[in-house]
């Protein structure tokens, strides 16, 4: 339904013209203040960066803590819990450091444990600087993180390593370093199996290029270190290798499912077997995955499937190829959506979407009725549109 007012915005076409496109009314979503009960509801979230600082790309970024956190509340506002620290935040070159990510999960983790939600935390080897460590300096760095995040009272998410990828030699390696690592573990952890649709530099990751020599080895990891794991977050965005790799796994190890694509089939599972959410599209799509964990807590399937496919759509525009640059799309939404008041992310990369991307994106989440002022929308859209010289 549109706004009383049939606000529009005339946004670009692909064939070089315009289209008028009618504002929604925003849809109330309930809140769900409290974590869901049917699945393990994580979101991967973003950081607000504080553009007053001046700050060179490339380098170490500034961050508007309160704003970041404030987001964090609004996702535990809808029951949803956060994958601190992980690739959303834009960790790594460029992007948060070590240091930061110390910051971020400490204040993460607390805003979490106040709310009373769902609350994990990457630990990896970020602070190494030498391009091709000893196996040794990879376990260390992996524990000094794993320690911290426990420290600050939360499980670990075991981040894929370039260090790691850097020095291993073959599958036994991997599997050593995990398994020294998951040893010190003392709450479950969740390794990422994080593939090459995200990260390109990670091919070859577990010792093999054949993604399935891979998964024998991830699977002989899980059932040598199930007493310390919770679960592998699966991100390889293929939906018959996931429901493959469920079936493979100890009964005690949960996947996590990093397909942004299709997650409704893989989170709704089968008789035997199901898939829990640590996504980084419930950054966006928070309210409407909130009413749809809702309705499967209730046992109603049915509603489950109709609610989550509906945001299908969306979340295949914000994560279409390279993958990778969904992170543009979560800060893009949140900018429109009034949760920071700038489209600026920590790294600099906002960018690396085309104007035409983000219009597409800006009308799929409008059709959700996932902004909560579709005037302040409609007016930052055109604000972006007018600075990229569509009149």
């Amino acid at each position: 339904m549109s706004t009383p007012t049939a606000l529009k915005v005339s946004l670009p076409t692909v064939d070089g013209g315009q289209a008028p496109h009618t504002m929604h009314e925003p849809i109330d979503y309930p809140k769900h203040p409290a974590p869901f009960t049917s699945r393990r509801v994580l979101a991967a979230a973003h950081v607000v960066a504080d553009t007053r600082g001046n700050y060179t790309p490339g380098e170490v970024p500034p961050i508007d803590w309160e704003a970041t956190i404030a987001f964090r509340k609004h996702l535990f506002s809808y029951g949803i819990g956060i994958a601190e620290a992980m690739d959303t935040t834009e960790r790594g070159p460029g992007g948060l450091n070590w240091t930061q990510a110390q910051e971020l999960i400490r204040l993460g983790v607390a805003a979490a444990k106040e709310a009373g939600a769902a609350v994990v935390a990457g630990a990896g080897t970020d602070q190494l600087t030498t391009a091709k460590p000893e196996l040794g300096a990879v376990v260390d760095a992996y524990l000094e993180q794993l320690e911290f995040v426990e420290q600050h009272g939360s499980a670990a998410v075991i981040r894929a390593s370039h260090a790691l990828a850097a020095a291993a030699t073959s599958s036994e390696d991997y599997l050593s370093v995990y398994g020294q690592v998951l040893s010190k573990a003392s709450r479950p952890a969740i390794v990422h199996w994080l593939g090459t649709g995200f990260d390109p530099s990670l091919a070859g990751y577990w010792g093999h290029d054949d993604v399935m020599a891979a998964m024998d080895v991830v699977v002989q990891m899980a059932r040598e270190n199930a007493d310390h794991l919770e679960g592998i977050k699966f991100s390889l965005l293929d939906h018959e290798l996931e429901k493959e790799f469920r079936r493979r796994l100890p009964e005690s190890v949960k996947v996590f499912t990093g397909d942004d694509y299709g997650y409704t089939d893989l989170l709704l599972g089968d008789d035997t077997h199901h898939s829990h959410g640590l996504l980084g599209v419930l950054d966006p799509i928070a309210p409407i995955a909130s009413s749809g964990f809702a309705a499967l807590d209730a046992g109603d399937k049915e509603s489950f499937e109709e609610i989550m496919n509906r945001s299908i759509p969306m979340a295949v525009k914000m994560f279409e190829r390279p993958a990778d640059r969904y992170k543009v799309g979560c800060v893009f939404v949140a900018w429109l959506s009034g949760h920071q008041n700038h489209f600026r992310m920590v790294t600099g990369r906002e960018g690396l979407r085309s104007l035409q991307h983000l219009s597409n994106l800006f009308r799929l989440t409008d059709e959700l009725g996932l902004f909560p002022d579709p005037e302040l929308a409609a007016h930052r859209m055109q604000l972006l549109l007018s600075m990229d010289g569509v009149r």
